[in-house]
């Protein structure tokens, strides 16, 4: 499960990593957590910046309420999943990310690590996008993170990581027009440990509240 990550890439930055255009000034963002808006990138005719609610909620559901408990999907059954299928076939997105944490069980406490990219690039979860709307309320677009198995840096921390992608991959992920689960499912694996890193952090990542650079800085372990 992943239930924290940050976005703290300037706007600049998104545009170039992403080849997207008009992205707005973002407040930096050290805890991102469920249920509020998060920076992804949606394909129309173009890759367009788009903030959405994470926590998918599925077209059908009769409450906006679900979303908080599909903030991400599993890997291994997301294409047959009902909350997720009819996205996953059709509507796919890259959700921003900088960095994300982890809760690694010590004893009888859990310590937050926050696992980065080496270069501390900017890069894309896999992700889901849904449109949501009750009766005349206004419509609601949220999305999901997909998770799968822990890669070897992961693996001593927690058993599952989010679902990272190479850039290179980000045109077949977006493509509406792919709906075949065996095009998509090769993406969905661990990511190359070798270009990641990982340290401990401070416990007050663990609430929501706190959301400032003091959440990703080093502690000793």
């Amino acid at each position: 499960m992943c239930g924290r990550f940050t976005q703290i890439s300037s706007a600049a930055t998104i545009a170039q990593a992403f080849k997207v255009s008009n992205v707005p000034l973002q407040q930096l963002r050290y805890n991102v957590a469920p249920t509020q808006s998060v920076a992804t990138v949606k394909l129309a005719e173009k890759r367009q910046f788009a903030m959405l609610r994470w926590g998918l909620i599925p077209f059908w559901a009769k409450d906006a309420k679900i979303g908080a408990k599909l903030i991400n999907a599993r890997a291994e059954t997301v294409a047959e999943k009902s909350s997720f299928r009819s996205a996953f076939k059709q509507r796919r997105c890259l959700i921003v990310a900088d960095g994300f944490y982890e809760w690694q069980k010590q004893n009888n406490q859990k310590q937050p690590f926050y696992i980065l990219m080496k270069d501390e690039q900017p890069f894309a979860f896999a992700g889901l996008w849904e449109q949501w709307q009750k009766s005349d309320k206004e419509v609601i677009e949220s999305c999901t993170l997909l998770t799968t198995d822990a890669n070897e840096l992961m693996k001593p921390i927690h058993q599952r990581m989010p679902v990272i992608l190479a850039p290179e991959d980000y045109d077949l992920w977006l493509d509406p027009e792919v709906k075949e689960a065996s095009k998509l499912q090769p993406l969905l694996k661990p990511y190359n440990s070798e270009v990641m890193t990982a340290y401990p952090v401070s416990t007050q990542v663990n609430n929501p509240r706190h959301d400032t650079p003091e959440c990703i800085e080093e502690i000793a372990d």
